[in-house]
């Protein structure tokens, strides 16, 4: 029996009438927060290069992946096998350049072949993007998606002219280091403690706006 194997035996049981009670409890939806705690972990050790650490804290995310397809075996929807499989057949198909005949020589490229292979599954699958801001992953954390949609509106040229203040990016961008940066978002985080608002709820906020305003610009302009 493989590792693997035997990790699945264990949850099974943990999950099975006479296991562990607490296992026993959890559902899909509890186990939200353990999966965010455990990501963090492992990316603490990742910022520090504690490999011994990294090992370890790798075992826990990956539990939290047997967790789930545990959880969803015993409903019938999907076990781990099925997981690892459609994992592992998007990655054969987006990348025809090391296993078909497509070509990618550089970074950019690969980027480029993988959302065009990525496209073409959703338009095969009838799926179709309602917003130019659908695919960024609602459930980032708030400074992530900040710059996810930033990346987004400079990726794409969209028209963010009176909804971002370029000028005032473009002054604060100019000699700004990563110590500065650091210095200057802790110390609005402090700011807005000091006020009583809620930093991660208010950049959200924000970027809802852009977001919107921006969709509104390119409609109008449609």
């Amino acid at each position: 029996m493989t590792p693997i194997e035997e990790l699945r035996r264990t949850m099974a049981r943990l999950r099975a009438p006479d296991g562990c009670p607490w296992d026993r409890e959890q559902t899909h939806q509890t186990l939200t927060r353990c999966l965010i705690d455990e990501c963090s972990e492992l990316l603490d050790t990742i910022d520090r290069n504690d490999i011994p650490h990294m090992r370890e804290e790798l075992g826990d995310v990956l539990i939290q992946v047997v967790f789930h397809a545990q959880l969803a075996a015993e409903r019938g929807d999907f076990n781990f096998d099925d997981v690892a499989r459609e994992i592992n057949e998007k990655l054969v198909r987006r990348h025809p350049h090391v296993f078909g005949t497509g070509k990618a020589d550089n970074s950019a490229e690969v980027i480029e072949v993988w959302e065009k292979v990525k496209a073409g599954e959703k338009a095969a699958a009838g799926k179709t993007e309602s917003t130019l801001f659908k695919k960024l992953p609602p459930r980032l954390p708030a400074l992530m998606f900040a710059e996810e949609v930033a990346k987004r509106i400079a990726k794409q040229k969209l028209p963010a002219a009176g909804v971002v203040d370029d000028g005032r990016v473009a002054a604060l961008a100019a000699g700004l280091t990563e110590a500065a940066a650091g210095r200057q978002l802790y110390e609005l985080v402090a700011a807005c403690r000091h006020r009583g608002l809620d930093p991660e709820s208010a950049l959200r906020k924000e970027c809802d706006r852009v977001m919107h305003d921006v969709e509104a610009r390119v409609q109008t302009r449609a």
